[in-house]
């Protein structure tokens, strides 16, 4: 089957199975490896991407599904020369550790910011719930992406 869709600002098309795993798709196909996967199950948040600004899980989506979709994976998301303020503050606030849940994370903490541009910090972990980290207490996420709320409100103090 031919999908057409937007992935990171670009219009693509590739040729795949209906029933291919987005995950699979992304990273073994397209080479975004930012792309993670982990439980395989909808559990762990790795695999999180934005379809059409909402995080979604790809490993419980087929690539049928991509079309006439604009995809967003971690690699779309920022550069090195110029991070998302999300991902900034991630580095910033030494949130990441192995890295290996970082990408999932960012993308929902984006779609969590993008819902709700003021969170608690309650509603920060509420959000990100579905995303699991096995380094850390979740502290620094937290504080992560409170830090980026107010970069993005235009709160930063000096």
């Amino acid at each position: 089957m031919m999908i057409h869709f937007i992935l990171n600002g670009e219009e693509t098309e590739i040729e795949a199975p209906a029933d291919r795993r987005v995950v699979d798709l992304l990273r073994e196909d397209m080479g975004l490896t930012g792309t993670k996967e982990s439980c395989g199950t909808g559990e762990c948040g790795a695999c999180t991407i934005l379809v059409d600004g909402v995080s979604r899980l790809s490993c419980l989506m087929l690539a049928a599904q991509l079309e006439g979709r604009s995809i967003t994976t971690i690699e779309g998301l920022g550069s090195k020369e110029a991070l998302h303020p999300v991902q900034k503050a991630f580095v910033e606030e030494g949130a990441v550790q192995c890295g290996f849940c970082i990408p999932g994370m960012v993308l929902a903490s984006v779609n969590l910011l993008g819902e709700n541009p003021a969170p608690t910090r309650e509603e920060i972990r509420k959000g990100l719930a579905g995303n699991l980290c096995r380094c850390t207490g979740y502290q620094k996420i937290v504080d992560a992406v409170e830090s980026a709320a107010s970069h993005l409100q235009g709160k930063d103090t000096p």
